[in-house]
């Protein structure tokens, strides 16, 4: 878990760090946020001097942001936990509840890469893959929360099986998870990953270049679909498989141009804010709320 205090500026004035505790069970994962929340509130009266004004929480899984719900969360063995709820009643202080890409994506829009942009699409390329649309410094989550979900676009058609129920899922042949399991299998090296794959690209073994192509063509065929559809002015590309640098990017950015048409090329960065992104998002979205909004413009 990471956690911050933050400023209406999205400035972090205090950031730590815990395990989630996993390991003992859904229930101990939640008592472990509702612990770390107090403990950071009270950092802020000790160190800072004054209480914090909200808290915001992003979570992995399926959210429903509006009822305040920890829907779905297979790695941690959740279902409809009402989060905010639990948090409000700890804290005593109102609460906003959003999904981890999401808030990572509105962070990197609004104080990140994507700085400036009225229209950004965030990537995160992971064990999965997910996105954020962002349009006007906020996040599109959809009517129904999935808004983004670019890694169950199906780029090849009667392929690789997804968990979704789909079969030729982007996020099962771009995704960090899957050039990890496709090096591990053409190397030969049980374990390897998409890190080793990079760093074997960098050497020059073609065989590395090969799967290293496969999924650059993958993802770009899933990133024009989404330039179609949503026409982003910058597109953020963050997650593990982000960090080779220019050894994803320069080939990305060729691939992608080589598809487009008449849609309009548009930057494509690195993320700026590593894994803290989800972290100082939420607390994005605590400023968000309106009586905390309305308490920031009224002060001088």
């Amino acid at each position: 878990m990471k956690a911050a205090l933050i400023g209406p500026d999205g400035a972090p004035l205090h950031q730590a760090r815990r395990a989630t505790g996993r390991e003992h069970g859904p229930d101990a994962v939640v008592e472990a946020i509702l612990g770390f929340a107090a403990d950071l509130r009270a950092h802020g009266i000790a160190h800072l001097g004054e209480s914090a004004a909200a808290a915001g929480v992003s979570v992995p899984g399926i959210v429903d942001a509006d009822r305040g719900l920890a829907v779905y969360a297979a790695n941690l063995g959740w279902r409809d936990v009402p989060l905010r709820e639990l948090l409000t009643r700890r804290l005593g202080l109102p609460v906003a509840l959003g999904h981890d890409v999401r808030t990572g994506g509105l962070a990197e829009g609004r104080i990140g890469a994507g700085q400036g942009a009225d229209r950004f699409f965030f990537v995160a390329l992971g064990t999965g893959i997910a996105g954020a649309i962002g349009v006007d410094g906020r996040v599109e989550a959809g009517a129904h929360g999935f808004a983004g979900e670019i890694g169950h676009i199906v780029v090849r058609p009667g392929g690789t099986p997804c968990p979704c129920g789909q079969r030729g899922c982007l996020e099962r042949y771009a995704s960090a998870s899957a050039v990890s399991e496709a090096w591990a299998a053409t190397s030969g090296t049980p374990g390897a990953d998409a890190a080793d794959c990079a760093r074997a690209v960098d050497s020059g073994d073609p065989r590395a270049r090969q799967v290293w192509q496969h999924a650059i063509d993958a993802l770009a065929d899933g990133l024009v679909t989404a330039l179609t559809l949503l026409d982003p002015r910058t597109l953020i590309i963050g997650g593990g498989l982000a960090e080779a640098g220019d050894t994803l990017f320069t080939p990305l950015r060729t691939a992608v141009q080589q598809r487009i048409t008449f849609q309009k090329f548009p930057d494509i960065v690195p993320a700026a804010l590593g894994d803290t992104a989800g972290c100082l998002g939420a607390g994005l979205l605590a400023w968000d709320l309106p009586t905390v909004t309305d308490l920031t413009e009224a002060t001088p």
